[in-house]
């Protein structure tokens, strides 16, 4: 299992790889034969000890003590982003990668399968949402393959997935120049996800042209993001 997902990361040599919450270094053994040098960001200090220890002779690797979110990973340049997630730390950790835009050469995470789901779901099921749509609207988004509880130690209570994410900002393709704009319309639009779009937009737009809309008695969960950006650019105009 960790072969596969450090061959999801990186299937030719990196240049240049970051890993986020290595731990005991289980994936970090198998992602350095496979990059030029490995950052690893590790915050819990007995963890970055043992690393210390076990790499002492891998000069290509750099241990970094401190927590990704206080971290500027801007500052190495382009690179493979790769880790197996904290679930109680997902979202913030993915809205960092996603936000570094070209930055990344693609993002290699393990995180809970729900999670998972959601980040690739398709309009009209329960899992999609903004999550779904603030991620796509950055990124191609791949879910690989599921990860038993029995693969680690010790087991968590859920299931988890390996999902790939590769940069690719879509505003320019959706007629859309302003990518903050729109992702906070897309959140109004799921602020109540069982109510329809007349619902979540009313205080924001004028009720005569929200109610102009054909889509207006319609849930967000039904569109996909094509769709929302189309009514967006409407409402917008």
């Amino acid at each position: 299992m960790l072969e596969r997902i450090a061959a999801a990361a990186c299937p030719v040599p990196e240049p240049l790889v970051i890993e986020i919450g290595p731990g005991r270094g289980a994936l970090t053994a198998r992602l350095l034969p496979r990059c030029g040098r490995l950052i690893a960001i590790e915050l819990d200090p007995p963890l970055t000890e043992h690393l210390r220890r076990r790499f002492a002779a891998a000069g290509r690797l750099e241990i970094v003590a401190a927590d990704v979110l206080a971290t500027d990973l801007a500052q190495w340049g382009e690179a493979v982003i790769a880790g197996n997630l904290p679930y109680y730390i997902t979202s913030p950790i993915l809205e960092k990668v996603l936000a570094l835009g070209a930055l990344v050469k693609r993002a290699v995470l393990l995180v809970q399968k729900e999670v998972a789901e959601r980040l690739a779901a398709a309009p009209g099921g329960r899992e999609y949402g903004f999550l779904s749509v603030r991620t796509q609207f950055l990124a191609r988004v791949e879910l690989l393959f599921t990860v038993p509880p029995a693969a680690f130690q010790p087991p968590p209570k859920v299931d988890s997935a390996l999902v790939r994410l590769t940069p690719f900002p879509r505003a320019a393709e959706l007629g859309i120049a302003d990518p903050g704009g729109f992702l906070d319309f897309a959140a109004l639009c799921f602020r109540q996800k069982r109510k329809t779009l007349r619902n979540n937009l009313a205080g924001r737009y004028p009720s005569a042209r929200v109610d102009a809309l054909p889509e207006a008695r319609r849930r967000a969960e039904e569109l996909p993001l094509e769709h929302l950006a189309e009514l967006y650019r409407r409402l917008a105009g």
